[in-house]
């Protein structure tokens, strides 16, 4: 009997007025067709009037389609999950770059869950808030920076409890607590709907996922596992990238640590290698220049070394703007100080500076090698300190040599002169003689000072001055000599260039100024003695002229030159005073010279002077204002005009 009904009904479902129907549901199944189309089935079959048995049997099987319908949909809507989910994993995998991992999950969660946005927070444990991270369909620009303090909004609450939380209209929601601030952004993204859930680690909320439409909606228990999963994978992801940050950060602490080992065991090596150059140049006898060269060799730049002065005794000139204020910042500080890309470092012995060294191309110097640049002071002070002594000790010997030239040098002239050569001063070689006395005045520390004390410094600063050279000084009668060979050029006046340069150089030494007289340049023990007479006079002329403190020689004296002189120079002083003039009317074929001599004979009158020549007085005038042009515009001061008076004198006796 069963089967007998069994048949009867499976006839009856194969009548031919449901038959179209179902194929159409069928097809509609196949074809993956939207929920409203299988109802229009039921529809259609009203329409063209089908029994009632035919109606319901066609209602029944489109309710049974849309089941399979359902199911089918959701089986899709769980493979694109787990394919969302697989994805994931895979970017997990293979991305080592957080943001394109971070903005993959959120990308994927508005995808699966079909909202018009999706975002994620994350603390910030710097300012105590929280901050959006990624975000994805979002359009305001307020809603993208928002930031959000601890505990409030939607997330706070999620964070608060480590559980999801789904609003369907998150403006009338009052589970959590609302902020101005918080609500603007949401107001400007025309946010409605929201659901958030944690990204948890070990128990703890290390941020929140979002998503979120602009309409009302009720997110579904699978709706809301699914942004849990994708939450996780998101903690998974950032814990990843902790960890990979903090591996990097410990591979370069391990990095950083063994490059300074290294660089410490390359510095000791190197002051190991240059405390032996060092100590080996020291012991072979080696010179300042000696030392500067190996020094920039173990350094790796350029070293000069400069006097106390500010003299180069080794390499090329230092920077000169702010030299000095940097090695006195060494000094004080004792130890080398940058100096633009330079270093400087004060040579000491003592409280007393020597000199300088300046340490080029090497802006970056390490302890290591700054320790090195300053020991290399150390060593220079200690050769300068030699090198002074052994001079101090020849110049007392020399200096002897000078005193006998000066008190007796027609007693034995070859004797003496053998004696310098001995002492590898060649007297029969010109020499300038060069006489120092302080300038006057409160000139020593304290006010006890003496001018026996005064005299005494000026002998220390001349031998610091010629310090390296192969002059010699010595201390005679009131004043300091000094000898130093005649390098002069043919024409030149030496002699006043070395008193300029010996007058102000012994002022900085000695520390008062000093007044400079020079003998014109001579060879032999008498012609020394009588320069040294000559300088002098000099000096005394200096004193009387109120030019205490310059250096002169007899030459540049001008008239007083002529009558303080021996050699009474008198074409020299002609030549000195008329040369401008001469050579004018020489070259021209005027008369300036007569012209002036007529002026000066007339008493200063134009109209004698014209006279006097039977020019015109205009031509006079003119004439004169080229004497000026060629002379300078004090040549009829009281002083000029007397030296030109004594030249035009002193020319007309020389062309008798």
């Amino acid at each position: 009997m069963n089967d007998l009904a069994a048949n009867d009904r499976a006839a009856n479902d194969l009548q031919p007025g449901s038959a179209p129907a179902l194929r159409k549901l069928l097809d509609l199944l196949a074809s993956g067709a939207a929920t409203e189309d299988f109802t229009d089935v039921l529809a259609e079959a009203r329409r063209r009037g089908a029994p009632a048995a035919v109606l319901d049997e066609i209602d029944e099987a489109t309710w049974q389609a849309l089941r399979v319908h359902r199911t089918l949909r959701q089986h899709r809507r769980r493979e694109a999950e787990l394919t969302a989910l697989f994805d994931t994993a895979g970017d997990l995998a293979a991305s080592r770059d957080l943001d394109t991992v971070l903005q993959a999950i959120v990308r994927r969660a508005r995808m699966l869950l079909g909202t018009d946005t999706a975002y994620l927070t994350l603390p910030d444990e710097a300012a105590g808030d929280t901050y959006m991270r990624v975000t994805d369909g979002s359009v305001s620009v307020l809603f993208q920076t928002l930031r959000l303090s601890l505990g409030d909004g939607l997330g706070g609450l999620v964070a608060q409890t480590a559980r999801p939380y789904a609003s369907p209209d998150y403006r009338a929601d009052d589970r959590f607590h609302h902020t101005g601030t918080i609500d603007a952004g949401v107001l400007d993204e025309g946010l409605v709907a929201i659901i958030g859930v944690p990204l948890l680690l070990g128990g703890r909320v290390i941020g929140v996922l979002f998503a979120a439409d602009r309409s009302p909606r009720t997110f579904s228990p699978d709706e809301v596992a699914l942004l849990c999963t994708l939450a996780a994978h998101a903690a998974i992801a950032l814990d990843t990238a902790k960890s990979l940050a903090d591996t990097r950060a410990a591979l370069g602490e391990l990095n950083t640590a063994n490059a300074l080992i290294r660089a410490h065991s390359d510095a000791v090596q190197r002051a190991e290698q240059g405390h032996d150059r060092l100590t080996d140049l020291v012991l072979r006898g080696a010179e300042v220049p000696d030392v500067a060269a190996a020094v920039a060799a173990l350094l790796g730049g350029g070293i000069t070394v400069l006097d106390a002065e500010g003299e180069p005794l080794a390499g090329r000139s230092g920077p000169g703007a702010g030299l000095a204020e940097a090695a006195a910042a060494s000094r004080a500080e004792g130890r080398s100080v940058p100096h633009g890309d330079a270093w400087v470092c004060a040579v000491l012995a003592g409280q007393e500076q020597l000199g300088t060294l300046v340490l080029r191309g090497r802006p970056d110097l390490d302890d290591a090698d700054r320790r090195l640049f300053e020991r290399a002071g150390v060593v220079t002070a200690l050769l300068l300190l030699l090198r002074r002594s052994v001079a101090e000790t020849e110049n007392r010997v020399r200096g002897e040599l000078l005193t006998d030239l000066l008190t007796a040098p027609d007693r034995d002239p070859a004797g003496l002169t053998a004696r310098g050569r001995r002492l590898g001063v060649d007297l029969g070689r010109p020499h300038l003689v060069l006489v120092a006395e302080p300038a006057g005045g409160t000139t020593t520390a304290g006010a006890a000072s003496t001018a026996a004390g005064d005299r005494s410094r000026l002998a220390g600063a001349a031998g610091r001055y010629l310090f390296g050279s192969r002059g010699i000084s010595a201390e005679h009668g009131e004043a300091v000599v000094l000898l130093v060979p005649d390098g002069a050029d043919e024409g030149g006046d030496a002699a006043l260039r070395a008193a300029e340069q010996a007058a102000e150089r012994l002022a900085r030494l000695a520390g008062f100024p000093v007044t400079v007289g020079a003998g014109r340049p001579a060879a032999g023990p008498v012609a020394l003695a009588a320069a040294h007479a000559e300088g002098l006079r000099c000096v005394r002329a200096l004193r009387v002229l109120g030019r205490a403190g310059d250096g002169a020689s007899a030459r540049a004296l001008g008239f007083l030159g002529v009558l303080l002189g021996d050699g009474h120079d008198v074409d020299g002083f002609v030549r000195a005073t008329l040369g401008p003039l001469l050579d004018y009317d020489g070259r021209r074929g005027t008369e300036l010279v007569r012209t002036l001599r007529a002026y000066f004979d007339c008493g200063g009158s134009l109209t004698r002077a014209k006279d006097e020549l039977h020019v015109h007085v205009n031509t006079v005038v003119q004439r004169l204002d080229r004497v000026e042009v060629l002379l300078g515009r004090d040549w009829n001061h009281p002083e000029r005009s007397l030296e030109l008076q004594l030249a035009l004198r002193l020319q007309l006796l020389s062309d008798t």
